[in-house]
């Protein structure tokens, strides 16, 4: 559809007749296809146009001060639209633009609209892209601060496209770094757009922080970044964005693409690309995932923080529910035997030779 000229009027009479609505995209972990989340993103659904994106109606909210009337109304229909029986383990991210970043009421406006519709803080996510932090740094660490006392997420948006810095993810209480489309589509031809996504996903290990890449169009795009260590991932491959009447059939299905990852292609980066840290993670990531064992991943707290395909079918519990969840709440009768050694682990203490009987299946220190 060609670009369409909208003056004010046209915006402020649309978010006054809910004519601009939410529209969900699929967030997917890459190494089982399973659903993670959901990105809330407006669409103007014109009574002549049909659906207009954001990209031709965002820069006039911005420049005459409708973002907020437009937020608050596209974030109160996504909140209220969501399923009562939304799973407690998916996320739904929603985006502040950079104006926003300049007022520390923004904070207060998010949590002033999950509290009036009920959507629950810990599954929240909000993205803040790169060009809020440019001139506004003190005011994102402050508004970032604010959410995060209230254990709402907190992602980087477009990540890698030249206004952060590391001194900016040292400070943010970031949780997630999204890797920019423009990266993803191209890094099957371009070898520095390939090199960047690597260098993304390096750093997000390093920090602690998730990674997602945005704009996946086919499952090679997949492949390669799962082989490169990115969690999560999104675009047409999974799913467009969709209305919030087809979010109920897309959270019942129980995988939306096939795991990313195969052996042939894990042997081809190994053959023609560099041996850089990222990549060596990813060779170990797929002979975690190929294991003929059950194996997971514990942080310090004992909580999921990985677990490969043989460990989830050796369980009751779901797939995607166990990580990020302590295994005292998935398993707490096997917890209280365990945890004992898991504690001498930490100190560094050996305990070998150990199995026990646990309620699907053996566990072996």
């Amino acid at each position: 559809m060609a670009a369409a000229s909208f003056t004010d009027d046209d915006l402020r009479n649309a978010i006054e007749r809910r004519e601009v609505v939410p529209y969900f995209q699929p967030i997917v972990e890459l190494r089982s296809g399973r659903l993670w989340g959901f990105e809330v993103l407006a669409r103007w659904q014109h009574p002549q146009l049909g659906v207009v994106p954001p990209d031709q109606f965002i820069h006039t909210a911005e420049t005459s001060g409708l973002i907020e009337p437009l937020f608050e109304a596209v974030v109160t229909q996504a909140f209220s639209s969501m399923p009562a029986s939304f799973p407690d383990h998916l996320t739904l991210s929603i985006n502040v633009a950079p104006v926003q970043m300049r007022d520390l009421s923004v904070a207060n406006r998010i949590l002033s609209l999950a509290t009036q519709t009920g959507f629950p803080l810990r599954q929240l996510v909000v993205e803040i892209t790169e060009t809020a932090l440019l001139d506004n740094l003190d005011m994102c660490l402050a508004i970032a601060q604010a959410l995060k006392t209230r254990n709402i997420r907190l992602a980087l948006d477009d990540f890698g496209t030249g206004y952060s810095s590391l001194r900016h993810l040292n400070l943010l209480p970031l949780d997630e770094i999204k890797i920019d489309q423009s990266f993803v589509r191209s890094m099957s031809e371009q070898r520095e757009s390939h090199k960047i996504a690597a260098s993304i996903v390096g750093l997000g290990h390093s920090m602690g922080l998730m990674t997602i890449a945005e704009g996946i169009e086919d499952k090679n795009h997949a492949d390669m970044l799962c082989y490169l260590g990115c969690q999560l991932g999104q675009g047409w491959l999974y799913g467009r964005p969709a209305p919030a009447s087809e979010v109920p059939a897309i959270i019942t299905r129980a995988v939306l693409a096939p795991p990313a990852g195969s052996p042939r292609l894990a042997a081809a980066m190994a053959t023609h690309l560099e041996a850089s840290p990222a990549l060596r993670l990813s060779q170990l990531q797929a002979i975690y995932d190929g294991a003929p064992v059950g194996l997971c991943l514990l942080d310090r707290d004992f909580r999921y923080l990985s677990h490969n395909k043989l460990f989830a079918d050796l369980s009751t519990a779901p797939f995607g529910p166990r990580l990020g969840r302590t295994v005292e709440e998935t398993a707490p009768i096997v917890f209280l035997q365990i945890e004992p050694y898991l504690r001498r682990a930490l100190e560094g203490v050996a305990t070998p030779n150990i199995e026990i009987l646990g309620e699907k299946a053996w566990f072996s220190l």
